[in-house]
């Protein structure tokens, strides 16, 4: 009796004790990772159950290696679920990726691979938080992604706002979300329902455990002053290699030698300078070339070393700049981070990048808590445009998971007082 004691001791200590499952980054040689839904803009996959998302990435040893894939199960908060894979999964996973092939005519060679979810082996049954996890023939894990699958239970109205905090009317961004369940009976909302709001697909600058401000009816409604702002930063940056040979408006010299070569101009601190519109795609990339004979960007897009740099001054410092995008799945690494090039006083790093449209921006880490400022060198205004996303979660009565009942998006293009 006291042994059974300790180990449901032991039990409610894991579970109250869960690490959120992260993204894990890919090895050198993995390179390129797309992983989306068909719908434009979409930066990770938010999909209705039954649609299909798409993985796809190189390998640069081009050896045709053997990997495979497998699908974890998550809660609202991205702690592992206690649910088994038959819960979840119509089918099976732990399976080769079975769809690749080489590069053609390139510098750089690699092996692309495909992999579309779901598929006829594997199929969701519910909806919720999952993440997709590429491991070699070993099982040891090379990467990871997230993704979300749900279903319009309930309405979800997103609109964008000018802050009502007058300190930040100039930075901010404010949003109000009603949740409308005219056919869908919410018990204890208060409590059941959890809402995630993400800024441009970034999976870590998000908002959460925000409970409705007002129940009226069968709405939920958040409608804070500041517990859903974000601040609207500003316009990414961005370059275009697909003319991998040519130089252009942001790009100051290309060289080719083994491998191709792009210095981009010195990148200005924007910090305090006025707000400029500048179209970007929000953190994004797109491989794509319009050399001759390229039908298929995916095996045809060759690959270069893409110079960053930022003068340099002390208020900066030397070790806590990084280069920062989707096409590093907004991570904080090594390859990222610039180095201070002291002939030329420029913070400068390299970064093997295939050819394609790319934005990025710089973020700063703090010293010692290691807190990341997205908007420290590229200021922070009001107008700038931003996409916004709205997930909602429902537990429901008798249920050992967060289903994902609904989903909501707006651009501040539209902001409003």
């Amino acid at each position: 009796m006291k042994f059974t004691f300790v180990l449901f001791c032991i039990g409610i200590f894991k579970i109250g004790f869960s690490q959120i499952v992260e993204e894990k980054g890919p090895p050198e040689n993995i390179k390129s990772i797309i992983f989306k839904s068909d719908k434009q803009g979409d930066q990770f996959p938010i999909v209705k159950l039954g649609q299909t998302i798409q993985l796809s990435f190189d390998d640069l040893y081009a050896d045709e290696m053997d990997y495979y894939y497998r699908i974890v199960y998550c809660n609202y908060d991205w702690t592992p679920s206690r649910l088994l894979k038959s819960q979840y999964l119509d089918g099976i996973d732990d399976l080769r990726i079975t769809n690749y092939a080489n590069s053609l005519t390139t510098l750089q060679p690699y092996t692309n691979y495909q992999l579309q979810l779901p598929n006829s082996q594997t199929k969701f049954k519910i909806t919720g938080n999952y993440v997709l996890e590429v491991t070699d023939s070993k099982g040891e894990l090379l990467f990871s992604r997230r993704f979300v699958v749900y279903k319009e239970s309930v309405q979800v109205g997103l609109a964008v706002k000018t802050s009502k905090d007058v300190k930040n009317l100039d930075k901010m961004q404010r949003l109000e979300i009603i949740i409308d369940a005219p056919d869908f009976e919410l018990i204890n909302p208060k409590q059941d329902v959890k809402v995630i709001i993400y800024q441009n697909g970034n999976f870590n600058h998000s908002i959460k455990d925000v409970s409705p401000q007002f129940i009226s009816g069968s709405q939920l409604l958040y409608r804070y002053e500041k517990e859903t702002s974000f601040e609207g930063g500003n316009e990414y940056l961005w370059f275009d290699t697909k003319e991998i040979r040519t130089a252009s408006n942001s790009i100051a010299m290309v060289e080719s030698k083994n491998r191709y070569y792009h210095y981009l101009y010195p990148d200005e601190i924007r910090k305090g300078q006025p707000y400029t519109y500048n179209p970007d795609i929000n953190g994004d990339f797109e491989i794509r070339t319009i050399d001759a004979g390229a039908t298929n960007s995916d095996r045809e897009a060759d690959y270069s070393f893409v110079y960053f740099s930022l003068p340099y001054n002390n208020e900066i410092g030397l070790d806590n700049i990084y280069v920062y995008g989707k096409f590093n799945n907004y991570q904080l690494t090594e390859e990222n981070r610039l180095k201070i090039d002291q002939e030329n006083q420029l913070l400068q790093t390299p970064i093997l990048l295939k050819q394609g449209f790319y934005n990025y921006k710089y973020v700063k880490v703090g010293d010692k808590n290691q807190i990341v400022d997205y908007n420290y060198v590229s200021g922070s205004h009001w107008e700038t445009e931003n996409n916004y996303t709205v997930l909602v979660y429902y537990r429901e009565f008798g249920k050992t998971y967060d289903s994902v009942i609904g989903m909501g998006s707006a651009s501040s293009q539209t902001i409003s007082n």
